[in-house]
């Protein structure tokens, strides 16, 4: 190890003594961002700069289950992000599929990763929307948690008038305190705030449709509450931190109903160089804010 690697580990391991416990997000949103970027300064291909990508994802959820953190959520891929060539979306495809595999798959800490898909199956190939249908289903999803999240059977089919329509959402289920705690990863795959919210307001409606409840009830009694329980997060904490890597400074539609009072850390690394010593600074710095939640 070179004496800069030696400096940083010091680094490293000072800040991380010196972060005050209570001051621990509980929910840490994460844009990964500039992986294309990424392999275009090592003059690799594009799916390098994925494949590097995807494995800084494990590493990372192996840095918040040592620090605590019990909630994640990643956008790993937007509805924006659709339009790319054909080339590179069957590559990412299969990259986030073997990502999502390993991810419910390890154990960082000796703690269980459950991973919990939010967005649009439906937009995306079958063979990975079979796998995020897989996740979400799985009666695992909801053992040896403290508060664990499994699918919300009551409205696992929206019925439009295309037809019905699969969304994968969660909800939170108390589980005992006794029971080994497990790191929550929410991926974000096929995803569009904007798109969420209007899910969330069509799927209010239908439910007062059923109920024989007449639009003018249904205004009377809206509440930013009764939308938020539509969301593909419903039942989960709002995150508390927002990270965006690669030095762009926009939400670019991630939790956009969610993140009305959350803190945003912006870093100018690219996600395949994140490292720890950034995810820390970024810690440190969240637990330096004066939160006041539109106050």
């Amino acid at each position: 190890m070179g004496l800069r690697n030696i400096a940083y580990s010091l680094y490293e391991k000072r800040l991380s003594a010196a972060l005050p416990k209570d001051r621990i997000p509980q929910h840490i949103g994460v844009v990964v961002d500039g992986n294309r970027r990424w392999a275009k300064l090592a003059g690799t291909p594009t799916a390098d700069g994925h494949l590097a990508g995807a494995q800084k994802i494990v590493e990372f959820i192996d840095w918040c289950a040592e620090l605590g953190i019990p909630t994640v959520t990643l956008y790993m891929l937007s509805t924006d992000n659709m339009n790319r060539s054909a080339e590179e979306l069957d590559q990412l495809m299969d990259i986030i599929g073997d990502t999502l595999d390993r991810l419910a798959c390890s154990r960082p800490g000796g703690r269980p990763v459950r991973v919990h898909p939010v967005g649009q199956p439906e937009l995306l190939p079958e063979s990975l929307a079979a796998r995020l249908r897989s996740l979400s289903d799985d009666p695992e999803s909801v053992a040896d948690d403290d508060v664990a999240f499994a699918p919300d059977a009551e409205d696992e089919t929206l019925t439009t008038k295309t037809g019905s329509i699969r969304r994968i959402t969660s909800k939170m289920v108390t589980r005992s305190a006794a029971e080994a705690p497990a790191v929550h990863v929410n991926v974000a795959v096929g995803y569009g705030g904007r798109q969420e919210i209007v899910d969330a307001v069509k799927d209010l409606l239908n439910e007062a449709a059923e109920q024989g409840r007449s639009l003018s009830d249904v205004s009377g009694e809206l509440t930013p509450g009764s939308i938020s329980r539509w969301l593909y997060t419903r039942g989960q904490p709002d995150p508390d931190l927002i990270i965006r890597t690669s030095g762009e400074q926009r939400l670019s539609g991630f939790l956009m109903w969610q993140s009305a009072y959350s803190e945003f850390y912006f870093c100018e690394a690219l996600w395949p160089d994140f490292r720890r010593v950034d995810f820390i600074r970024a810690l440190r710095d969240y637990a330096q804010r004066q939160r006041r939640y539109g106050g």
